[in-house]
């Protein structure tokens, strides 16, 4: 069975940033990604995803992102090529494609049981993000209904729905920049639970992050200090909006066969609905560790397990680092994370020592 330090589960974002800080650490440590190719979530976004920040903001640590050949931020093709060059580059340790199905304690180590085999590991880093676990909220007649759903974590592009009617279901930035390029081509309504927020036109990924930064260390009984889910201005959403095409509706009672019925019992035939309602944490493979709480998270302190001191976790939000599922977080919380594994694992050894 291999056997490694440190074994990195997901192949995106976060585990390439924490790859850099451990490969410079000469750490024993390998990166299992299920997918087929480098990019991690971002093989699976829509063709049109933006980021929030310019490309200098949005880079990984050791080589900032080349600035693009186009006007405006970093298109989802931007990122994939950088990610793909990255990882070269610094010539990580990734096995692909890898599903890790569980994670197991055995003795003084951990065991991964993949569909290529087991490996053992003096500490697992859980770093899979969200994106492979759309969430859809449970509305009544949601399952009965005959026409097109789809989450956003499925979204193409527009030419899909031209014609059609259709409902986009999120308040947040996806809902915004799918809304913005769908309304052109089809009948579209947006549905969100309040009036969307926009942020100033001079506020980006920047500002989101600093945000979040600033929101953990006031801690639960802090003043609110904005949210990750204001909407940023990207040129198509802010073009959108000029047009008059981002006014959104109250979310609607049920849905029936063929459409939905609004709070006023109103009845509104539609062909499709978007679901633009988020993620939960894809951690299902560590079951076998009794370490996920009823919302799907792991209780962690400083990234590490509360419940298993051998698991860590990065990337899956603030609670795993401020704005660790951004490219931007994921490169101040590898650094931090990297360290604080790297001294574990250097504590643990001399303790081996010392008993032998």
């Amino acid at each position: 069975m291999e056997s490694h330090d440190i074994v990195i589960v997901g192949g995106g974002q976060m585990a390439l940033a924490l790859g850099y800080y451990l490969r410079r650490a000469k750490a024993d440590f390998l990166i299992l990604d299920a997918e087929h190719g480098p990019g991690g979530a971002w093989r699976h976004g829509w063709d049109s995803l933006r980021l929030f920040s310019p490309a200098g903001y949005s880079s990984l640590p050791g080589w900032l992102m080349p600035p693009t050949q186009h006007e405006g931020y970093p298109t989802r093709d931007d990122v994939l090529d950088y990610l793909t060059r990255y990882e070269a580059r610094y010539e990580l340790p990734i096995r692909r494609p890898v599903q890790v199905q569980s994670v197991e304690r055995v003795d003084d180590h951990l065991e991964l049981v993949t569909d290529t085999g087991r490996f053992a590991a003096r500490a697992v880093v859980g770093a899979t993000g969200t994106w492979s676990k759309p969430h859809i909220p449970d509305i009544v007649g949601r399952n009965v209904f005959k026409g097109t759903q789809i989450h956003s974590a499925q979204y193409v592009s527009p030419d899909d729905f031209a014609g059609q009617t259709v409902l986009v279901v999120g308040g947040g930035n996806s809902g915004a920049q799918i809304m913005a390029e769908v309304a052109p081509v089809a009948r579209a309504l947006w549905v969100t639970t309040q009036d969307p927020l926009f942020l100033p036109e001079d506020v980006d990924g920047r500002v989101l992050f600093e945000r979040a930064v600033a929101r953990m260390k006031a801690g639960p009984q802090g003043t609110p200090v904005g949210g990750i889910g204001d909407i940023v201005l990207v040129p198509p959403v802010k073009a959108a909006r000029e047009r008059g095409d981002l006014v959104s509706v109250r979310p609607f009672d049920r849905m029936t066969g063929t459409g939905v019925i609004w709070a006023d019992g109103s009845e509104m035939a539609i062909d499709a609905v978007i679901w633009c309602t988020g993620f939960r944490p894809a951690l299902d493979y560590l079951g076998p560790l009794d370490v996920l709480e009823p919302d799907g998270r792991v209780l962690v302190q400083a990234w590490r397990s509360i419940k298993e001191q051998k698991l860590w976790l990065a990337g899956f939000g603030d609670w795993t680092g401020p704005g660790s599922a951004t490219l931007m977080g994921a490169a101040r919380t590898a650094r931090d994370l990297a360290l604080a594994i790297t001294k574990r694992e250097q504590h643990v050894l001399n303790q081996a020592m010392r008993s032998c």
